[in-house]
C-alpha cells in the first residue's frame, strides 16, 4: 500500500503558509464596497509578505526599525516597500528627505483618499531594493476626509491588493495612535511586529495593543496574526529587563495551544542594542547600514532581518512543497534526515574497511 508522503510543518509556518495562499486567492473585486483600480493595472500575483509595526506609545523605536528592518533585508537582494502611515513622516525623512525635494510626489494621503491611485504611482525609490511611499503631514486629517466613507477601513487593504508592484515585502509603520490610520494598516496586514522597551509599563501597553489586534483580526481582517515582538533600546543587563522578557516569553508560550492572534507569537532575538549611532542617522538621511556598518545597532538589525526573512523563505518552501512529486518530496525528506541525523564515529570495523579500501594497490 502506497503512503501517502507528508511533510512536517511547524504551526507557525503553517499559519504563514494559509496566509499566503489566503492572499493568493483573495479577489479584492468580490466586496461590494470595492472600487475598480485603473484597467490597465494588473493585480500582485506574486506572494507578498505585509508586516505591520505597531505601538500606540511613542518613543519605542517603532520608525527607526521599520527603516533598518527594511533596510536590511533590501541588503540581501529582496525588494522591500516601506509605507509611510505616520503624519510626522519620521521614515519618510529618515530615508528621502524633505518632501520639499519633490512636492510634486503624491504620497500615501493620495493612495487612500484616491482610489484610482495605484501604490506605483505613489513609490520613491530609494536604492535598488528599497522604495517608500512617502507620508506628508496632511495625512493627519485623511480621518476627517474619510469619516463620511463606508470603505475608510480598507482603502490601503485594496490600494495593496490592486498595485502593480514588484515588492515581495511590505512594512507598514504606523502612528502611535489606534485610529484610521493605524486601522488601515491592520486591515492591509498579515502579521504584526511590535517594537517596545523592555519596560514594565510598555508590557501593559503591550496587553491593550493585543486587544486591539483581537477585535480587528475578528471584524475586519481574519488572517491578521501577531508575528512577535522586537525589543528596541534594550539594555540586557539590567534585572528589570531581564524579568519583563522572561514575563513576555512566558505569556507568548502560554498562547501556544489557543487560537488568539497571537499564539505563535514570540520575542525575536537578539535585541536591538542602544546605541547612539541608530539616533544620528536619521539626520543624515541614511539607514544604519549606510551611516555606520559596524555599529551595535547594525549588527542586530542584520541578524534581525535575517530572520525574518528564513521565516518566509521556509514559509515559501512549504508552499511550493504542494506542487513536488513524490520523488522530490522524499529527497527532501532524506536530506532532512541527513542534516538532522547525529554524527557517530566510525566502529574499528569500519575504519579497518576504510584503511584497505584507500591502501594503494
Amino acid at each position: 500500500m502506497n503512503k501517502q508522503a507528508r511533510i512536517r510543518v511547524p504551526p507557525a509556518l503553517a499559519r504563514i503558509f494559509s496566509d499566503i495562499l489566503a492572499d493568493m486567492q483573495h479577489d479584492p473585486s468580490q466586496s461590494d464596497e470595492h472600487t475598480a483600480p485603473q484597467a490597465a493595472a494588473e493585480p500582485n500575483q506574486h506572494p507578498v509578505r505585509v508586516i505591520a509595526l505597531m505601538n500606540q506609545k511613542g518613543g519605542v523605536g517603532k520608525t527607526t526599525t521599520t527603516v533598518n528592518l527594511a533596510a536590511a533585508i533590501a541588503r540581501m537582494g529582496r525588494k522591500v516597500l516601506i509605507i509611510d502611515l505616520d503624519p510626522q513622516a519620521h521614515a519618510t525623512l529618515h530615508v528621502a528627505g524633505e518632501r520639499e525635494d519633490d512636492p510634486d510626489q503624491p504620497t500615501v494621503y493620495d493612495l487612500l483618499l484616491d482610489p484610482d491611485f495605484d501604490v506605483r504611482d505613489c513609490v520613491r525609490h530609494v536604492d535598488d531594493y528599497l522604495d517608500i511611499v512617502p507620508a506628508e503631514t496632511d495625512l493627519a486629517a485623511v480621518e476627517t476626509e474619510l469619516a463620511a466613507q463606508p470603505d475608510r477601513n480598507q482603502r490601503l487593504m485594496r490600494a495593496i491588493a490592486a498595485g502593480t508592484t514588484d515588492h515581495e515585502f511590505i512594512l507598514l509603520d504606523c502612528p502611535p495612535a489606534l485610529g484610521l490610520l493605524t486601522l488601515n494598516a491592520l486591515a492591509a496586514a498579515q502579521e504584526v511586529i511590535i517594537p517596545m522597551q523592555a519596560h514594565f509599563l510598555a508590557l501593559q501597553g503591550v496587553s491593550k495593543l493585543l486587544e486591539t489586534v483581537g477585535i480587528v483580526r475578528e471584524q475586519i481582517n481574519q488572517r491578521l496574526r501577531v508575528a512577535g515582538v522586537v525589543l528596541c533600546m534594550h539594555d540586557s543587563q539590567t534585572s528589570h529587563s531581564k524579568e519583563v522578557v522572561q514575563d513576555l516569553e512566558r505569556f507568548f508560550e502560554s498562547q501556544r495551544s489557543t487560537d488568539t492572534a497571537w499564539s505563535s507569537a514570540r520575542v525575536y532575538h537578539p535585541p536591538i542594542r542602544r546605541n547612539i549611532k541608530l539616533a544620528e542617522c536619521p539626520s543624515f538621511g541614511q539607514t544604519i547600514f549606510q551611516y555606520a556598518l559596524w555599529a551595535p545597532g547594525a549588527m542586530d538589525y542584520k541578524k534581525l532581518g535575517e530572520t525574518i526573512v528564513a521565516e518566509w523563505d521556509r514559509a515559501l518552501a512549504v508552499s511550493r512543497a504542494s506542487d513536488l512529486s513524490e520523488a522530490e518530496i522524499r529527497v527532501l525528506k532524506g536530506a532532512h534526515a541527513v542534516l538532522e541525523r547525529p554524527q557517530e564515529s566510525p566502529s574499528p570495523s569500519a575504519s579497518a574497511s576504510a584503511s584497505v579500501d584507500s591502501s594503494p594497490s
